[in-house]
């Protein structure tokens, strides 16, 4: 599984914008995001579709599918979440 690319990212852009608007997080690289001085979540790629690897328990990265829209709406709803702790 490669990172994804321009093409990829450039697809999420919908998604990718209401990342940025949350203050918790920086985008160092396009489709990096950090938590303070952490890497928190990235993007990934392959034939099957597209990933997020995203750090929700803090430690650990955990990769969930965002290629639908639905799958889109439940990882932002969680990063929401996340961000209230």
């Amino acid at each position: 599984m490669k990172h994804a690319d321009r093409e990829t990212l450039a697809a999420l852009e919908p998604m990718l914008r209401q990342l940025r608007k949350n203050s918790m997080l920086v985008e160092r690289t396009p489709g990096s995001f950090y938590r303070k001085s952490k890497a928190y979540l990235h993007f990934h790629e392959d034939a099957s579709g597209t990933y997020v690897d995203v750090k929700l328990n803090g430690e650990d990265f955990t990769r969930m599918r965002v290629t639908t829209s639905q799958e889109q709406a439940r990882f932002l709803s969680m990063i929401a979440e996340n961000s209230k702790l």
